[in-house]
């Protein structure tokens, strides 16, 4: 049932944006893929560059609390939380989670890398350090050739951390070098950028309905 309301979203997105209907099947993928990740335990990592940092750090604010719906907590965990601190009524405003990390804010480890190491293995490194096999990391670039996020796919890879693109036309190196990628259709940085925002807010929206509804 959760997965047809999911799919209401799916529609939401290619009716607000007719443009966007070759990348359906892909977006329905990349959810799939999400939900299985969810499932086994997992995490989503996030990586980009630039506007697409901000855009990292916006999906995990979505993921991380309610987006579109309320998520309240279950009354079994509720008494569990009240075995170490009296409710002041803070239970019935704390909301349930999707654990993901945006790796665009960790500013010690990254500035550490680029000092050491080189800028272009700041999301690489640490990928190494929190990557798991049931994780999935959505790798973000306009260009689709940025080294720093090519290089941070080809160590989640090795690691079995499923990869997911986002990028645009004609997707550069990262077109191919994820398991899956959706390719917006646009060729320049701003049009890129516009038609990532819904296409990542339908994802949070498909992924809250199907785990909160």
């Amino acid at each position: 049932m959760n997965h047809e309301k999911a799919l209401v979203y799916l529609d939401e997105l290619t009716n607000r944006y007719p443009a966007l209907l070759n990348c359906r099947a892909n977006v329905l993928a990349a959810y799939e893929r999400l939900v299985t990740t969810y499932e086994r335990g997992g995490k989503l990592l996030v990586c980009g560059n630039g506007g697409s940092a901000s855009d990292a750090d916006h999906i995990v604010g979505e993921l991380l609390k309610g987006f579109r719906h309320k998520r309240p907590l279950n009354s079994v965990f509720k008494a569990r939380v009240q075995d170490f601190i009296a409710d002041d009524g803070f239970l019935d405003r704390l909301q349930g989670s999707l654990p993901a990390i945006a790796l665009t804010t960790q500013s010690a480890i990254i500035s550490a890398v680029v000092n050491d190491l080189g800028g272009d293995l700041i999301y690489a490194q640490q990928i190494l350090g929190l990557g798991k096999p049931e994780d999935t990391l959505l790798a973000i670039s306009t260009s689709g050739n940025s080294d720093n996020i090519l290089k941070a796919v080809a160590v989640a890879r090795a690691m079995g951390v499923a990869t997911i693109g986002l990028t645009g036309i004609p997707g550069g190196k990262l077109a191919t070098a994820c398991d899956l990628v959706i390719q917006v259709p646009a060729n320049n940085t701003v049009a890129i950028q516009e038609y990532h925002l819904p296409v990542y807010h339908a994802l949070c929206s498909m992924l809250e309905i199907r785990f909160f509804a």
